[in-house]
């Protein structure tokens, strides 16, 4: 790694640390020049995997994606950004144990839901509307309706 202060090309490192459920890397860095210290990030990353759209196009996997959309269904929302990189490697490792070089974006739409259900159900409700496209109020009723549900009948076990 180059030295981002005398861009020496190598560099030493002193410590490196697992983060984000052992899927990050955080390395310790010291210049042998000039001596500067600095920390990287080293993470997995989704290589060779084509995403089938609904239409039919393919295009391959993008992580910015999956945040971007991510991050809209949780805007104004509390999450920390561990919190959020935790979510977004644990969907990326559910895409990865798929095992293929294809997948529908349905299917990682269907992986997202059921993270972000567990996650916080706002962001849930807002991923959904926009994923399962709802064309109105009832569609909307219905889905709160199946996220309520369980919760309905853990209620009603408690009297």
């Amino acid at each position: 790694m180059k030295c981002p202060a005398c861009h020496k090309p190598d560099t030493r490192v002193m410590d490196s640390r697992l983060i984000e459920d052992g899927m990050t890397i955080r390395r310790r860095r010291e210049c042998e020049k000039c001596g500067f210290r600095f920390s990287t990030v080293e993470q997995t990353e989704i290589l060779n995997l084509s995403v089938v759209k609904r239409d039919g196009r393919h295009e391959p996997y993008s992580r910015e994606k999956l945040e971007t959309g991510l991050r809209r269904s949780f805007q104004k929302l509390s999450i920390t950004q561990d919190e959020f990189k935790r979510l977004v490697n644990r969907i990326e490792r559910d895409i990865q144990i798929i095992g293929r070089t294809e997948i529908k974006s349905k299917e990682i739409g269907e992986i997202v839901m059921r993270h972000l259900k567990r996650a916080n159900q706002v962001a849930y409700i807002r991923f959904a509307s926009v994923y399962r496209s709802f064309k109105d109020v009832e569609t909307f009723q219905r889905e709160l309706h199946d996220l309520l549900k369980p919760r309905r009948a853990k209620g009603k076990n408690r009297h």
